[in-house]
């Protein structure tokens, strides 16, 4: 009987109607977003931090640049770890080193208590396995499936779940014991999970069959028919497309990632986050609430994956299962702790947590209408997501009004920056997901490693311009206003949504045949 999906015959179990292979890269890229995004919710806010509070006590612009050195080049170096998985390592074993390299690295950083050289050196290690994780899981994802299968765009609207599950609960936990116990908690939290993912992926991978194996070595053999590697005229369209796919994502990311840096100093120094009385109360049972159902709804995806694939890769499910037992009771204690005290500080990290928390609301929705008869084109997607980011700014900016110009402090209301991830998150879904699927489906295979490594390529320019960018929030302020400086990230998104609308018709002939 012919198979339905890629990979071995464990792989054709399904759950929720993808095979069970899905869900082994669903577990191992939360775990590594978990260890990124807890690491980053606390980067910035750990190095403006006083010296009294064990922080580091740089200026803004100085930690701002630090950051948008970090975030470029871990977005840079998957450009190279595609490379070397196309032609040398192939895409799990590049996986496997990938998430040793990063565990490493944040092992080290939680080592800066005793000497900064450990901090740096870890910032170094994440880098450099990012580069050999990133794209190469995700070019598994697509490996997966048949050319046609019609699902493939829903998978990684999944697998854009477990990015966020990971962030979710990476921002929420790292933050926490990061602000209210100690930094190097926070990183070393980071690291402990990014070894169960390893760990994990590593016992389960032969699930995936031949999918993302070492490339095999050329035979020379002068009777065989050679192929030539230079791509086709169809090819070089469809090429095309991913390279202005990769263009308008800069702009996206550029805005979007003020999230780690921009936004969190706004939600630090401007926001009022100190509640008390009923104020109090209610975010507690709010905060509870928004952690568990999260956790309850993982949980149960565990539980399918173990009724699937349990005995066959009982070491993958162990330490998977040992991972999530850690999870809980550190959930637990976290609650508990928040319920004992009067009073509640709402961490600046947390605010991060909502753009997690809507993407696992609303991916369900987004997965739905992608696979029904209102799904729009690739390049219309882009364009509604480039407005919707730029929208969340505006609400930004118009809630700042108010902040005197220059001013390094004020108590504006937290509900202008929910409103703002509220939008960048929905702009999120019409963009980053549906990328890396276009990329999966445009680019030919014997490139898509390479190709997956020019679109983190693009994130990479973009963190790198957005982290440059978000330097300059005290001098932009001084002059124009915290308002005028979040202005700059409304107007610039909404027009280059426009250009995608009126692009759409010229790249959807270039796509030869995909929407």
């Amino acid at each position: 009987m012919e198979k339905l999906f890629n990979g071995s015959e464990y792989n054709q179990k399904v759950i929720f109607d993808h095979p069970s292979g899905l869900f082994v890269l669903f577990f191992t890229e939360m775990w590594e977003r978990f260890s990124y995004y807890g690491m980053r919710a606390i980067l910035v806010l750990f190095l403006t931090s006083s010296i009294m509070n064990e922080g580091w006590g740089w200026e803004r612009a100085d930690a701002l640049e630090l950051y948008a050195l970090y975030t470029g080049l871990v977005y840079l170096t998957p450009l190279i770890g595609g490379i070397l998985a196309d032609k040398y390592f192939g895409y799990r074993n590049a996986t496997v080193m990938g998430a040793l390299i990063m565990a490493l690295g944040h092992g080290s950083m939680a080592l800066e208590y005793f000497s900064d050289s450990f901090f740096f050196l870890g910032i170094a290690l994440l880098i450099v396995g990012n580069g050999l994780f990133k794209p190469n899981i995700s070019s598994i994802v697509g490996q997966l499936y048949k050319d046609d299968d019609i699902r493939k765009d829903g998978a990684y609207t999944i697998f854009y779940m477990g990015i966020n599950c990971g962030a979710f609960l990476g921002i929420l936990l790292c933050g926490y014991l990061g602000e209210k116990v100690g930094w190097h908690w926070g990183f070393g939290l980071a690291g402990i999970f990014m070894f169960f993912g390893m760990l994990q992926f590593y016992f389960a991978q032969t699930i995936f069959g031949d999918v993302g194996l070492k490339p095999q070595k050329k035979v020379n053999n002068s009777n065989v028919e050679k192929t030539s590697s230079w791509p086709t005229s169809v090819e070089w369209d469809r090429i095309s497309v991913i390279l202005v796919f990769s263009a308008a994502t800069i702009f996206f990311w550029w805005a979007f990632e003020q999230a780690g840096g921009s936004m969190t100093i706004f939600a630090g120094d401007y926001t009022e986050r100190n509640l008390s009385g009923d104020s109090s109360l209610i975010f507690k049972t709010v905060n509870t609430i928004i952690t568990i159902v999260p956790m309850v709804v993982i949980t149960y995806v565990l539980f399918k994956l173990f009724q699937n694939i349990f005995k066959k890769y009982f070491l993958s499910n162990f330490f998977l299962g040992t991972s999530f037992v850690i999870i809980w009771g550190i959930v637990i204690w976290m609650i508990n702790n928040e319920f004992s005290q009067e009073a509640t500080e709402i961490p600046a990290s947390w605010f991060s947590v909502l753009n997690s928390l809507f993407i696992i609301i609303f991916a369900p929705i987004f997965s739905k209408i992608w696979a029904s008869k209102y799904n729009p084109s690739g390049p219309i997607k882009f364009a509604i997501g480039l407005i919707l980011l730029g929208l969340g700014f505006a609400f930004l900016s118009y809630g700042s009004m108010s902040i005197p110009f220059g001013a390094k402090t004020a108590s504006v209301s937290i509900f202008w920056l929910v409103f703002a991830y509220l939008f960048h998150t929905l702009g999120e879904l019409c963009v980053s997901p549906v990328g890396l699927s276009y990329v999966s489906k445009l680019a030919p295979v014997r490139l898509v490693g390479l190709m997956f490594g020019f679109w983190l390529l693009s994130s990479a320019i973009a963190n790198s311009l957005g982290g440059l960018t978000g330097s300059y929030i005290d001098k932009i302020s001084e002059a124009y206003g915290l308002s005028g400086f979040f202005l700059i990230f409304t107007f610039i998104p909404i027009a280059a949504g426009v250009v995608m609308f009126l692009l759409n018709g010229f790249l959807k002939k270039r796509m030869h045949g995909y929407n």
